[in-house]
């Protein structure tokens, strides 16, 4: 058993933070892949604010996690987004 693996009791809430340049069209775009991986993820619960001078995007995102190989392709799959400069 992994560390955290050790340190998360699956299924869980796992909260995803999502930095992004502010485009049109972004947070739809996020809210597609986490539902790839999380098929039962509500987008109304997306928190979504604007940086200061308003260039960048920051969602948070709470999805049910099931597993650790779950959480490791949803950030590989926003990682590989345009868009995304970090995912926390």
């Amino acid at each position: 058993m992994s560390q955290v693996q050790a340190l998360l009791a699956f299924p869980c809430p796992f909260p995803i933070k999502v930095l992004g340049r502010r485009e049109p069209g972004l947070a739809q775009q996020v809210t597609q892949i986490v539902l790839g991986h999380a098929p039962d993820f509500d987008p109304a619960t997306i928190a979504t604010l604007p940086s200061r001078e308003g260039t960048y995007l920051s969602l948070t995102c709470i999805v049910r996690a099931s597993s650790r190989e779950q959480l490791d392709a949803l950030y590989q799959d926003l990682c590989d987004h345009p868009a995304v400069v970090m995912v926390l």
